[in-house]
C-alpha cells in the first residue's frame, strides 16, 4: 500500500446532523499528515416538466442544489482546519454513487476512501450495504467502510489473511493486506494482530501450475489443515509479526473473522476482496460480503495490485433530467 497522502471522504448526506465519519476522517488525515477531500455526489434524477421551463431553468435549479449541498461541506472543512488538517470539499453530479466515488478519487489522487457504512432493516439485511459492497467491489483504490463513529484510540488493527491460498486470492494480496494494517496501526499508534481461519477449500487450486500446487489437490482435509498451519507460520515470520499477536483459528472465515475481532476489541479489520462473477462467485461465496455484514468494527478492504475497475473513470456522468412523462433520463 502507498503512503496516504490524499484522503477522500465520501459524504451521503451533507445535511445529516451527525457526520461521525468526519471526525475519523479527519483523524485519519491527521494521523498520516495527509491532506483531505470531502466528496458528495448528487445522483437522483430531477423530474421536471420541460414545457413550463425556460432556456436557463435547468442551468439555474443545478446552481441551487449544488449551492445547498456546498454549504454544510464548506462548515466541515473549517471543522477539519482547526484539527490542523488540509481540507478541500467538491460537489459533483454523477451516478451510480460508487462509481462517482471511485472516479473522483481518481481524479484527485486519492490513495484512501474513507465511506460511512449504510444501515437498513434487520429483516432484510442482505439489502443493507448493496452500495457499499458495490463501492468495496469496483474501487482500485482502499477502501476504509466506517461501522460506528466511536474515534480511534490506540486501535488494535487485525489484518485477515489467508497465506495458503485456500480460496484463491493472488498470492501478493495478503502481504498488501498486511502491510496496509501496519500503516493504519503505526500511524494511529496501535497495536497490529495477524489472524487466519483454517478452513481448506473443497475446491482445491482450479489451475495447478506448479507442481506445489499439483500436490495440494491430492492432500487429504487433513493433511490441507496442516498446510495451512505451516504457511501461517512461514507467512507470520516473513511479516515479522509477534507469535502473541497471531491468531490460527479453525472455522469459516466468514464467521470466525468477525467472531475473533470482536474477542480481541479490534476497531480495524483489515483484508483483501476480490471481484468476482459467475459460477465462482456462487460455489466460493464472498467472504468480505458476509463478513460486511457482522464485523462489530471498521474494515479496510484492499485489492491486488493492478485492480481496475470495468466502469470508465475519467468524467462524471452529469445531471439526470427526467419529464413526468418519459422514462428516458438525459445527462445535462
Amino acid at each position: 500500500m502507498k503512503t496516504i497522502r490524499r484522503v477522500l471522504l465520501a459524504i451521503r448526506n451533507p445535511e445529516a446532523r451527525q457526520q461521525h465519519g468526519l471526525a475519523k476522517a479527519i483523524q485519519i488525515a491527521r494521523a498520516f499528515d495527509a491532506r483531505l477531500e470531502l466528496f458528495h455526489t448528487l445522483n437522483d434524477p430531477l423530474f421536471v416538466e420541460f414545457a413550463r421551463l425556460e432556456d436557463n431553468s435547468v442551468d439555474q435549479l443545478r446552481e441551487r442544489v449544488e449551492g445547498e449541498a456546498r454549504i454544510p461541506l464548506v462548515r466541515m472543512c473549517a471543522k477539519a482546519r482547526e484539527h490542523g488538517v488540509q481540507a478541500d470539499y467538491s460537489v459533483e453530479w454523477d451516478y451510480p454513487p460508487h462509481q462517482a466515488i471511485v472516479r473522483r478519487a481518481t481524479a484527485v489522487g486519492a490513495d484512501l476512501i474513507i465511506a460511512e457504512c449504510h444501515k437498513g432493516a434487520r429483516t432484510r439485511p442482505w439489502l443493507i450495504h448493496l452500495t457499499d459492497w458495490e463501492l468495496l467491489r469496483s474501487s482500485p483504490l482502499p477502501v476504509l467502510l466506517l461501522k460506528n463513529g466511536k474515534p480511534y484510540h490506540r486501535p488494535l488493527t487485525l489484518a485477515a489473511v489467508d497465506p495458503a491460498l485456500a480460496h484463491l486470492k493472488p498470492r501478493r494480496l495478503d502481504a498488501r493486506i498486511v502491510e496496509s494494517a501496519r500503516q493504519f496501526s503505526d500511524a494511529l499508534r496501535g497495536s497490529l494482530h495477524l489472524m487466519h481461519a483454517n478452513y481448506p477449500s473443497i475446491m482445491g487450486v482450479p489451475e495447478a501450475n506448479t507442481a506445489a500446487d499439483r500436490k495440494w489437490t491430492s492432500l487429504s482435509y487433513e493433511e490441507l489443515k496442516q498446510q495451512e498451519r505451516d504457511a501461517f507460520e512461514t507467512f507470520r515470520a516473513q511479516m515479522q509479526v509477534m507469535r502473541t499477536r497471531a491468531h490460527l483459528v479453525p472455522g469459516n472465515p466468514a464467521m470466525e473473522i468477525p467472531r475473533v475481532a470482536s474477542e480481541l476489541g479490534a476497531q480495524i479489520v483489515v483484508m483483501g476482496a476480490l471481484s468476482r462473477s459467475g459460477l465462482m462467485r456462487v460455489l466460493i461465496g464472498n467472504t468480505a460480503e458476509r463478513v460486511l455484514n457482522t464485523l462489530p468494527c471498521d474494515v479496510l478492504v484492499v485489492k491486488p495490485e493492478g485492480f481496475a475497475p470495468a466502469f470508465a473513470q475519467q468524467q462524471p456522468r452529469g445531471m439526470r433530467v427526467v419529464a413526468p412523462t418519459t422514462l428516458a433520463p438525459m445527462a445535462s
